[in-house]
């Protein structure tokens, strides 16, 4: 890949996803609160919705959390405790690939209700129907490279991969070099995981950032209901 496009991509893009994922988040929270929510329409396929919904979240918490570790944590830390890149690179590709295995299945549930019943897909807004799509097409492609990785077991191209996130995060300004070279389906992989951050504050995805702790401490409701004496009405 050219070196200035490959600089633009994963030097200078990284920045503009994650600057609108906070900013655009903050602002959509103070602005339209009552927007900060998924729709739901579990009054419909409602099993399908069951399935789908908990194969999906628990596939992409377990893909989520390996991401943070595996790319976030600095490469010395991993050295310090005598921990292994073949290890590493082997719990990616078989507990990687298994839970996004089980994501995909969820995701290819949750985007089959939504494209395939009428009366769903009538009350679907095109970001929601949009992002599930985009979700479904990266875990697809997240999965397409296992077996590219399965002739990198050394571990190699993880620490590539790890130098990169490591280099975004400490504003290194040749970050992007980690990348330059790598296989295609790699880069395309972490654009489109870019792409989603962009979209991120714009979409349905922003109910992930709650969590309803509060339901732990808040008092119960009851309800009352009073009759108005309508003699004196």
């Amino acid at each position: 890949m050219d070196t200035y496009l490959n600089h633009l991509l994963f030097g200078i893009y990284p920045y503009i996803a994650l600057a609108t994922l906070v900013v655009g988040s903050i602002i959509r929270f103070d602005r339209e609160p009552y927007s900060w929510r998924s729709g739901s329409s579990q009054l419909l396929r409602r099993k399908q919705l069951m399935w789908g919904s908990v194969l999906f979240h628990v596939g992409v918490l377990f893909v989520l959390f390996g991401h943070i570790v595996g790319l976030l944590v600095p490469i010395w830390i991993f050295d310090s405790f005598a921990i292994k890149h073949e290890w590493k690179q082997a719990l990616a590709v078989y507990g990687g690939g298994f839970a996004g295995t089980l994501a995909f299945i969820g995701a290819t549930l949750l985007l089959h209700r939504r494209l395939f019943d009428a009366r769903i897909r009538a009350n679907s807004s095109f970001s929601d129907t949009g992002i599930i799509f985009l979700l479904w097409l990266q875990l697809a492609i997240g999965l397409a490279t296992v077996p590219i990785s399965l002739g990198h077991m050394d571990g190699e191209q993880m620490v590539r991969f790890m130098a990169w996130a490591n280099g975004i995060f400490t504003f290194n300004p040749t970050a992007s070099l980690w990348l330059d070279g790598s296989h295609w389906i790699f880069r395309v992989h972490i654009f489109l995981g870019l792409t989603i951050f962009l979209l991120f504050p714009f979409t349905r995805l922003v109910h992930m950032l709650s969590a309803p702790v509060r339901y732990l401490w808040r008092g119960g409701y009851q309800i009352v209901r009073s009759r108005k004496d309508l003699s004196h009405g």
